[in-house]
């Protein structure tokens, strides 16, 4: 009876101090714009990028038109303290289309950034690529796109 107990004795200290990621807690983000990006290159993939210095962040102002620019709040970003997450949708051939950063988390080892697609489109007959740029407090950690 004692080693049963004795068992789950120590069964139950290892799992209860395991360190699998599984705390959360979330990260404070702001957004830098939201939008769609209208009557431009539309040859950008979709992409999940992490922007950590001022020539990728030139790159992505790049690929935008002056249209989309507009909608940012923020152009200049300080990159000792920042970086920068861009979600970039497919290009949508009719409008009414959103990608939404909706949650930011970290755990012990990696940034997780919860991206969804909340409105679902329309019938309006324009192409658009949406996306959703936020900054965060500059980390070390892996970023991980959900």
């Amino acid at each position: 009876m004692k080693q049963i107990i004795l068992l789950f004795s120590i069964l139950f200290l290892l799992i209860g101090c395991s360190s699998d990621d599984s705390e959360a807690s979330e990260v404070e983000f702001s957004v830098i714009g939201q939008g769609n990006h209208y009557n431009g290159n539309f040859e950008n993939p979709k992409a999940n990028l992490v922007i950590k210095n001022n020539d990728q962040w030139t790159i992505l102002k790049n690929h935008l038109t002056s249209y989309s620019i507009a909608q940012l709040n923020e152009t200049n970003i300080d990159f000792n303290k920042y970086y920068v997450i861009a979600v970039v949708d497919e290009v949508r051939h009719s409008g009414g289309y959103s990608i939404d950063i909706t949650k930011i988390s970290q755990t012990d080892r990696s940034i997780i950034v919860k991206v969804e697609q909340l409105k679902k489109g329309d019938f309006t007959s324009i192409i658009t690529q949406p996306f959703h740029i936020v900054k965060i407090a500059k980390t070390g950690k892996k970023v991980v796109f959900k």
